[in-house]
């Protein structure tokens, strides 16, 4: 097999504007949100940005487009809404996959919206993508070689706290997937918003069970992990039966201008192949030299483990 199969990741696109913000959404973490978007954020992330992001990258011709997160804000129903217009611009859900973010499951739920329903047919399984069924994690889709596995870091959290968390049972479930999917002989990609490797972020905005997380990785493997949540380019490396599990982290897909050390909006463009039992991933870095430049390419490399 070497055929080379394209896949767009993006994450962190923070959609604006704020709508639907009644009195029954509110409570101290989405006022405490509200008013550091007002503050800031709001001139960072425009979802003019992210859509020129996302027109380039289908210009490139992907197979499949990963989402790892935080496609809203303060998690309210009206960016769920919005945010399920920009992912049908996207394409169709059984070429687009999502993950949910911390801010998209940002408190517990109030009206009674969540994600979870809006995105479900970007969140379920290859074969109930169109099913009307609830979503579960992992989630598995298969297309050609390749097997994209979706997890759930996200869970509703205090004031000033933007930690993620998988639980026993879902990981328990990742290894079983990993497992299976090797033995099927698929190139495996894994989707997860929060870095999933400890010492990735501080604490307040780690994956709690991280260690967990790796303990999975390094007995069962997998051929590349996609996360976001740092607004930054981040690549580690986690050993496994004396291969090197790619770990990459993307930059925000939406910001319009830098903030602190975060750079101008960037997505990857991956392309991965199988030749002579060996998986080659190819990265390519688009997206915003300036704040009014076009899309272009910002650097290439191979993802190559480092000598141990």
């Amino acid at each position: 097999m070497t055929d080379t199969f394209t896949l767009v990741h993006l994450s962190d696109v923070h959609l604006s504007p704020i709508t639907g913000f009644h009195a029954r959404h509110w409570n101290a973490k989405r006022a405490l949100g509200f008013l550091n978007w007002q503050r800031g954020r709001r001139r960072v992330h425009l979802r003019s940005v992210a859509e020129r992001l996302a027109a380039d990258a289908l210009a490139q011709a992907p197979d499949h487009i990963a989402v790892t997160g935080d496609l809203a804000n303060l998690g309210l129903p009206g960016e769920y809404a919005a945010a399920l217009e920009w992912l049908k611009a996207l394409g169709e859900p059984e070429r687009v996959s999502v993950v949910p973010g911390n801010h998209d499951i940002y408190t517990g739920r109030l009206g009674g919206a969540s994600c979870l329903d809006s995105w479900a047919p970007y969140m379920r399984n290859s074969e109930s993508w169109k099913r009307d069924e609830a979503v579960r994690f992992p989630y598995v889709r298969t297309q050609g070689p390749v097997a994209l596995i979706g997890l759930n870091s996200a869970v509703p959290t205090p004031p000033f706290v933007a930690a993620g968390e998988l639980g026993r049972a879902q990981l328990e479930q990742f290894a079983l997937c990993l497992e299976r999917l090797a033995e099927a002989k698929f190139i495996r990609v894994v989707l997860i918003h929060h870095p999933p490797l400890p010492g990735l972020a501080p604490p307040r905005r780690a994956l709690q069970d991280a260690a967990a997380f790796s303990d999975v990785l390094d007995r069962y493997g997998a051929e590349l992990v996609l996360h976001g949540h740092n607004h930054r380019e981040m690549l580690s490396w986690r050993a496994h039966s004396g291969r090197g599990v790619p770990v990459l982290g993307v930059s925000s897909a939406s910001s319009a201008h830098a903030h602190k050390d975060e750079p101008l909006a960037r997505y990857y463009l991956l392309r991965i192949k199988r030749d002579d039992g060996a998986v080659h991933i190819h990265c390519e870095t688009r997206g915003l030299a300036s704040p009014d430049g076009e899309v272009i390419s910002l650097g290439r490399r191979d993802l190559v483990a480092p000598p141990r």
